[in-house]
């Protein structure tokens, strides 16, 4: 059984512009059958029963031959009607190369398109992407793509996947985009988008992941967020997003990841989030946050990490998330924290430097904690230890206990007014510490 032979003509034009070897039709005159190359497969179609090509990858996987210096993709490509799968990996790394407006508009057959990792793909993507609708994947992830988004995509009905990733677009994210009916997971991350988190987002009923951090995004959470019941994976860090974090968001049931760090959320921690058993990261590091640790957050069993350093929470931190079986990082540094530390010792040196609590300036530790578990910490001995069972904050004990657990270097000024605690911790001023990050790889 052999392949067609204007296939084979079209498909030998496209590696040629593509590979760093000018006889690989000569060696690989048959690549279907006698002459394999693991970058190219093909199925036997049925009328008549012939090899088409339906797959061409380029990756790391295949270290002969290397793309050309001059890579380029041909419009060849149009003339393989079969083909199913288009990746290609680090392929432009030296020559600049842009994806033709009329490059895919005339597939019929392409499901899987990935140009991935290839510095030097520029320019803009193709609005003509939109006409090839059996796409189910479109990933263009870590190229130097330019422009806007085309909103023309919001009409691959069949689209399961769409990451563009680690690229330098701009403008605001299509409305357009929440009508993927099919979409699974959108990562549109590291890039320079602007405007608001499109309300639409809620519609697509079957999204696991939604990942737009490191854009310009302001406005506020979209409360129809919250629809999405299959939501595994929620990132709007590092943006411009205000607060507060709808309430609407408790019907996240599946959510594991919700990383909202470095954005002004100038509000309180939601009780809900304590709801959200499935939770295993939590991120709200440089949120501006107020209010105290809620105990409930004690309750999210499956909970590895939890980052809600450099804001504004005051009060104790809740002994009982030391009991939380799985925590192995717990980072609240650079808060306005105070009273002692009562999280069991066996925890603190499970942890280690995985747990942060410096630059709370009423925090302090209880006398009888072993010395290598103090020189981490970095934190004060209080001058009057209290029993480790008792949890309550500063604020809710008697004005003689407040004196008592404060820190051994704290030198208060007397009041005849009753203050608050947190009024009289000395001032400090926060230092870049390291904040919680997540990287989900699909």
């Amino acid at each position: 059984m052999v392949m067609d032979e204007e296939e084979l003509m079209e498909l030998s034009k496209v590696l040629a512009d593509l590979l760093e070897d000018p006889d690989w039709a000569q060696v690989h005159p048959q690549p279907c059958t006698d002459t394999p190359w693991p970058g190219v497969e093909c199925e036997i179609g049925q009328d008549p029963p012939i090899f088409h090509v339906t797959k061409i990858h380029i990756g790391p996987d295949i270290i002969t031959p290397p793309c050309k210096t001059t890579a380029k993709l041909s419009h060849s490509l149009l003339k393989l009607p079969y083909l199913k799968t288009l990746s290609l990996f680090n392929c432009f790394v030296a020559s600049p190369a842009t994806l033709s407006p009329t490059l895919f508009g005339a597939f019929a057959s392409l499901e899987h398109l990935s140009l991935d990792s290839n510095p030097t793909l520029g320019g803009e993507i193709p609005p003509s992407l939109a006409q090839v609708d059996s796409l189910r994947v479109l990933s263009m992830s870590q190229n130097n793509l330019k422009g806007h988004i085309p909103s023309e995509l919001g009409g691959l009905m069949n689209l399961e996947r769409l990451d563009l990733s680690f690229n330098n677009l701009s403008g605001n994210i299509p409305e357009e985009i929440g009508g993927l009916q099919s979409l699974a997971i959108l990562d549109l991350s590291f890039n320079g988008l602007e405007g608001v988190v499109p309300c639409s987002f809620g519609n697509p009923q079957i999204l696991q992941m939604i990942d737009l951090g490191s854009n310009k995004l302001f406005g506020v959470i979209p409360p129809e967020l919250g629809k999405l019941s299959r939501l595994v994976l929620l990132d709007l860090s590092h943006n411009h997003i205000n607060g507060p974090i709808p309430e609407t968001l408790s019907g996240l049931e599946q959510l594991q990841y919700l990383l909202i760090d470095h954005n002004p959320i100038n509000s309180e921690i939601p009780l809900f989030v304590g709801t959200l058993k499935k939770l295993k990261s939590i991120s709200f590091s440089g949120c501006g946050l107020t209010g105290i640790i809620p105990n409930i957050l004690s309750l999210l069993k499956n909970l590895t990490a939890l980052a809600l350093d450099n804001n504004s929470l005051i009060g104790a931190v809740p002994p009982k998330l030391g009991s939380l079986p799985n925590l192995d990082l717990l980072n609240v540094s650079h808060n306005k924290l105070s009273g002692q530390l009562q999280l069991p010792e066996k925890f603190i040196d499970r942890l280690a430097k995985r747990l942060d609590v410096r630059g709370n300036g009423g925090l302090c530790t209880n006398s009888k904690l072993n010395k290598n578990s103090s020189l981490y910490l970095q934190t004060p001995v209080c001058l009057v230890s209290k029993e480790v069972g008792d949890n309550r904050s500063p604020l809710e004990q008697n004005p003689g206990d407040s004196k008592a657990m404060q820190p051994s270097g704290y030198h208060g000024k007397s009041s005849s007014n009753a203050q608050s605690l947190d009024q009289k911790l000395l001032s400090f001023s926060c230092s870049f510490v390291c904040f919680f990050s997540f990287l989900l790889k699909h």
